[in-house]
């Protein structure tokens, strides 16, 4: 059964101006560790973020959990590349979360699907 669902698109330069201007301390407020690394790998590092961002923006929304801040939720890559998301610190019980993310060169954007667990 769905729950919800969310929708976001991100301008790549906000996320790249952004961590110009407040680098690490933007960069580990709004992603994991993980991700981080995981970015790193990426041959296009701030579309990659926007895309990350723009997917934990729409998980916010499906989920619609005010409580939920950017570090419960982490998005990473399957071994063949599809992202999938993980809500960190117990408050995903119950849920199945589904993501998908596209990118271009100025923008990204994300849908979730929130299931109820099988």
């Amino acid at each position: 059964m769905i729950l919800g669902t969310g929708v976001d698109i991100t301008e790549v330069s906000r996320i790249k101006k952004a961590a110009e201007k407040w680098g690490q301390a933007f960069l580990g407020r709004v992603f994991t560790n993980n991700e981080l690394l995981n970015a790193k790998t990426r041959g296009s590092l701030y579309q990659h973020l926007a895309g990350r961002f723009a997917a934990k923006e729409a998980v916010f929304k499906a989920l619609g959990d005010a409580a939920l801040n950017w570090k419960d939720v982490e998005i990473l890559n399957d071994k063949v590349g599809k992202p999938f998301c993980k809500i960190l610190n117990s408050r995903g019980k119950g849920v199945d979360v589904i993501v998908s993310i596209s990118h271009v060169k100025n923008y990204a954007v994300a849908n979730a699907i929130v299931k109820k667990k099988s």
